[in-house]
């Protein structure tokens, strides 16, 4: 019951203002309640790096690709490959509708992200993971967070 209230609470401070932005301790929240932390062997930390080099904690970012696919929401899921935009052929193997991933409540770019992670590249998935979070120290990425 408490973590669907958090993440209601969450979603309609979001809506409320308007905002596209979460910010990073409530992100972290509403991630450990989805019980990302250690999720096929990456930390809070490594998702909190993830979110902020794809969007920078932009909930409803969109990314046009040179290949004519977009990407989507905060982890910037793309079109071709993990959601339905119909815009153009998409494999949808995350079997959602690619503005589903942009809803404040997070939970469908949550799921979608598991399932990509879950396959043999895991976060490795992500460029700018690689470029960025991958190998690196990243436990600053919960300082002042109050976790439970």
């Amino acid at each position: 019951m408490t973590k669907v209230l958090l993440i209601y609470l969450v979603s309609s401070f979001l809506a409320l203002n308007h905002a596209s932005l979460i910010s990073r301790c409530d992100l972290a929240q509403v991630l450990q309640l989805e019980d990302l932390d250690g999720f096929e062997g990456y930390s809070l930390s490594d998702w909190l790096c993830l979110a902020f080099v794809e969007s920078k904690f932009n909930i409803s970012k969109i990314n046009e690709n040179a290949d004519g696919s977009f990407d989507y929401g905060l982890f910037q899921i793309n079109s071709h490959y993990w959601c339905n935009d119909y815009k153009s052929y998409s494999e949808n193997l995350c079997h959602v509708d690619c503005q589903d991933l942009l809803n404040p409540n997070l939970l469908a770019g949550i799921h979608c992200a598991k399932r990509i992670v879950s396959g043999a590249r895991g976060m490795n998935n992500w460029v700018e993971w690689r470029l960025h979070c991958s190998g690196r120290p990243l436990s600053y990425w919960l300082t002042g967070c109050r976790l439970r």
